[in-house]
């Protein structure tokens, strides 16, 4: 008989090492048919205060706890409760840890029950969920939560939520099963007997049935798709009908999307897009915020692929607008056209699971860690879910990334694949990808094929880029050196793995061989230690380097600008040092061509796959030798004139956290020749593209001044910005420049003030990370967490996604972001009602492309601030704007913290860029009066 006691606990903090106790405990009993027997709850009381966090969090007062028991009067009846059971709950350490604490004080022997962790299995069984909070599973699944953030009420929801992740084990397939048990040991949760029970009944019933439901690669069960692909031949009607009917008539957008409202300026904004496919020429289209822009040039992207045959590739910066595309408006002009369109979101071989490397990895098992055999046990169910094996469906364990790597088709050589027969999810995606309609990808993989020696790309004509003021930058990083400590030691590290004995065992191979993978171990110590003293070395002389060499990016690192100069003592020295490492490295290659040679003469590849991936695995990393060995030599090298390289080391992180860049001084004529001299028609698109009404910025910036025919268009957002926005400027702060320390301790009051009257609800957008930091503490100091929740970008823990969901949240909250959160960040409605910019963001003086730039412009007798970092600064301001109107019922204020805005001449070109708003320009109390009463 198997039990299962759910247990939660609501407590007075997050450590009981460090003195925090239980408030409430709720008990669940369920039978082996997981009906509920038995409940427990009760509140406790903890013998210390309840930080208002908690109160606010669970709802539970001090005078609520002031009857209760204390724990050891309920000690015996917990302990009888859980006698014999399993112990379940939803993050099973901190429970566990909190009541093994207070058995502890009571002089009851800790627990030592089997136990499940609902986190751990939610992960497993539910690879593809968005969250594994508890609340958020429960609304993911349609689970009633009624009391969230109390004892009993989350007892009740984790059971019924084991129950359902017992459920989903059991419709695995038994080979799914009986893979997962090589991993299970690792695993915090006892799975084994109740796995076993599954296998067991499975047999007992014999059912052959399950066998029909998956298709079988390499031992491992895939979930059975159809991958064929029908295209139907009949056209669409001519282009002029086609929008007349998306646009206007019943049958068309307004039948499939809710609320739908012709938008000013969509109609038009398909008509020239189409205009630029059909005449084969290049188009720049600014299309303000709720234009509609990506519906807009998705009907003219596929009017013209399905009645020219002409593929259309479309590119984003963003992951969340590829899935819109793909998954919200291709079904919807699917639906208003009745055929089928062959569109597909297309990634690198990074991105996809080789069956045939997992394969081998899930026989390895036995030296896993936990991050590793958890990474296994999701990947092995999300295989039975997945139709495109892209690992970006699932969110791995933090360290899990780097099991990834191991099993990603990146491992898998084009030879390896046909000498194995792999047919692969990347082969499967390639495919699909040569018979699309519409390819969806990102900046980065069309500039990793235009770099490229071989296709990244099935072959186009035509493209449209969306998001387009990033393609500058993402094709900067590809046609330049990104290299760092971290990532080279890692690599190195999973070198040591692939020279472990006992993978060459059963290979019957040399001893000779033998001997060679001890020498490679050893050259990979060396390799690693030679990179450690070479980024300690680059690290000290950057670090003693005076102020005026080095400048700050936004995210706090310190750059350093190399020199090309040929008598550059730092880069001649650093050449010399980095030949040590290269040293290593050189050697390494050589053992492991010695060793892929040997692998060759071995049996034949069909009756031995192993030895496939090992030689795969070894050509991989030559490849990424080579790789290495001519950027590290290039790099240091003497500098073409039109390269810019640059060091980045952390401020105050670890003395080798050191980051190597370069990038092309002229992306334009890279551009120019490799994508717009060479395709048809490239049409870019962005909501903020003009600066001054203008696209010269960008036209030139991008190489598309030196093409002939490009069609420049700007739709205006369609929001009634002179009534949603208020637009205000402080008179009275002090200059940042003589009063650096009153500047910030204005803006903590100003955003505190403000924060007052808005109720929270509050963006503050930063250009400089340390100014961030130092914000957030002062606010600290002052602000109450009952009061406002703060959180910040690179101080709260989370990514920018897990910020935002915390600020949305909390009813009361502010958040203070850099860098990406000038763009892309969308919080409609009435969860953000203040955007506040602390300063116009010019990039700080000193970034190395910046100065190189500039100081060529005026080699030429040209005006880098008017040229080059005043329309940068303005689209990037009008990005900033843009977080704060996402619908046409979005209201509230923009609050600038910069009188530069008002006093400088280059001011107007700031207001004139974003719409028109009603501004004033007054003292910061006068302002927050103002806003009070509007608000």
């Amino acid at each position: 008989m198997t039990a299962f006691a759910i247990v939660d606990l609501e407590t007075t903090g997050n450590s009981a090492s460090k003195g925090d106790r239980i408030i409430e405990i709720g008990i669940v009993l369920m039978d082996e048919k997981r009906e509920i027997v038995r409940e427990f709850s009760s509140l406790i009381y903890p013998e210390r205060e309840i930080p208002p966090f908690i109160t606010s969090l669970t709802g539970i007062e001090e005078d609520d706890l002031l009857d209760a028991p204390l724990f050891t009067e309920v000690a015996d009846e917990i302990n009888s409760i859980l006698k014999g059971t399993y112990f379940v709950a939803h993050n099973i350490e901190f429970d566990l840890g909190f009541l093994n604490e207070e058995f502890k004080r009571c002089g009851y022997p800790p627990i030592h029950n089997p136990v499940i962790d609902t986190v751990e299995l939610s992960r497993i069984m539910l690879p593809m969920a968005p969250s594994f909070k508890l609340g958020q599973l429960a609304e993911w699944l349609d689970m009633g939560h009624d009391q969230p953030h109390r004892a009993l009420s989350d007892a009740k929801v984790t059971g019924e939520l084991l129950g359902f992740l017992l459920k989903r084990l059991e419709g695995l397939p038994e080979r799914t099963l009986e893979h997962m048990l090589k991993v299970e040991s690792k695993l915090k949760s006892e799975l084994r007997p109740l796995i076993q029970e599954v296998i067991q009944l499975k047999r007992y019933k014999n059912l052959k049935g399950l066998e029909l439901e998956y298709d079988l690669f390499h031992g491992i069960p895939i979930r059975k798709v159809d991958r064929s692909l029908n295209k139907e031949g009949n056209h669409l009607p001519p282009f002029k009908d086609w929008i007349e009917k998306a646009f206007h008539k019943p049958e068309g957008l307004k039948k499939h999307l809710s609320n739908y409202e012709p938008r000013k300026g969509q109609m038009e904004m398909s008509e020239t897009v189409q205009q630029a496919l059909n005449n084969g020429n290049h188009a720049m289209i600014e299309a303000g915020a709720g234009t509609g822009k990506s519906i807009s040039y998705l009907l003219a992207a596929v009017h013209h692929s399905l009645n020219s045959n002409n593929r259309v590739v479309i590119t984003t910066h963003t992951t969340s607008l590829q899935k819109q595309l793909l998954e919200d408006e291709i079904p919807i002009i699917e639906k208003m056209s009745n055929r089928q369109i062959q569109a597909v979101l297309y990634k690198g071989r990074s991105h996809y699971i080789s069956l045939v490397h997992f394969s081998y990895e899930l026989d390895q098992s036995y030296q896993d860690n936990y991050d590793s055999a958890l990474a296994k046990a999701m990947i092995l169910v999300w295989l039975m879910e997945t139709s495109t094996g892209d690992i970006d469906e699932i969110q791995l364990p933090s360290n899990g990334k780097q099991f990834w790597h191991k099993v990603s088709s990146e491992q898998s050589t084009k030879k390896v694949e046909l000498d194995i027969g792999e047919n692969s999810f990347f082969r499967w995606a390639q495919k699909k990808a040569e018979q699309a309609d519409i390819i969806i990808t990102n900046h980065a993989l069309l500039c990793m094929d235009l770099i490229s020696s071989e296709d990244r790309l099935p072959n186009y004509e035509y493209a449209i880029v969306d998001e387009a003021h990033h393609l500058e930058s993402v094709a900067s990083r590809y046609f330049g050196i990104r290299l760092n400590y971290k990532e080279l030691q890692r690599q190195l590290t999973q070198f040591s793995e692939l020279f472990k004995k006992r993978g060459y065992r059963k290979l019957n191979v040399s001893d000779a061989i033998f001997r060679e993978l001890d020498r490679c171990q050893f050259i990979v110590d060396e390799a690693k230690e030679e990179l450690n003293h070479f980024s300690r070395f680059i690290f000290q002389k950057v670090k003693k380097q005076s102020k005026k060499e080095k400048a700050k990016s936004d995210v706090g690192r310190i750059q350093y600008l190399i020199s090309g100069r040929k008598e550059d003592s730092f880069r001649v020295t650093a050449h010399e040092m980095c030949h040590r490492f290269l040293a290593a490295i050189r050697k390494l290659m050589g053992g492991m061509e010695k060793i892929r040679d040997h692998l060759y003469t071995l049996e034949p590849l069909a009756e031995n796959p192993s030895i496939a991936i090992l030689r795969s695995r070894l050509d991989t990393k030559i490849d990424f030798c080579n790789h290495v060995r001519k950027q590290l030599m290039d790099y240091f090298s003497v500098s073409d004139e039109d390269e810019v390289k640059w060091i980045e080391i952390e401020g105050e992180g670890a003395t080798n956290a050191v980051y190597l860049f370069g990038e092309p001084l002229n992306i334009a004529d890279l551009l120019h020749e490799r994508l717009f001299s060479k395709k048809l028609s490239v049409t870019l698109t962005s909501a903020t593209m003009t600066t001054n009404g203008s696209f010269d910025y960008l036209r030139k910036t991008l190489g598309l001044d030196q093409s002939d025919a490009v069609t420049e268009v700007s739709f205006p957002s369609p929001y009634d910005y002179e009534s949603q926005v208020k637009l205000m400027v402080p008179s009275d702060f002090p200059s940042i420049k003589s009063h650096p320390e009153e500047f910030i301790e204005a803006i903590s009051e100003a955003i505190y003030s403000t924060a007052l009257v808005t109720k929270g609800r509050m963006l503050v957008l930063f250009t400089s990370y340390e100014m961030l930091k130092k914000t957030y503490h002062l606010l600290r100091e002052f602000i109450d967490p009952d009061e406002f929740m703060v959180f910040a970008q690179g101080v709260s823990s989370g990514s920018r996604d897990r910020l935002k969901k915390n600020f949305q949240a909390f009813e009361q909250s502010i958040l203070l972001g850099t860098s990406s959160f000038w763009e892309g960040v969308d919080i409609p409605g009435d969860d953000l009602s203040c955007l506040m910019i602390v300063r116009l963001p010019f990039q700080p003086p000193g970034q190395p492309v910046q100065t190189r730039r500039n100081e060529r412009l005026k080699e030429e007798g040209r005006n880098p601030f008017m040229e080059r970092s005043l329309p940068h600064a303005i689209i990037r301001f009008k990005q900033g704007f843009g977080r704060l109107i996402r619908s046409s019922t979005d209201r509230g204020v923009v609050f600038i913290c910069d009188q530069r805005l008002m006093e400088a001449k280059y001011g107007k070109y700031f207001l004139s860029s974003i719409p028109d708003v009603p501004i004033t320009y007054s003292q910061t109390k006068e302002l927050i009066s103002q806003i009070d009463k509007w608000l």
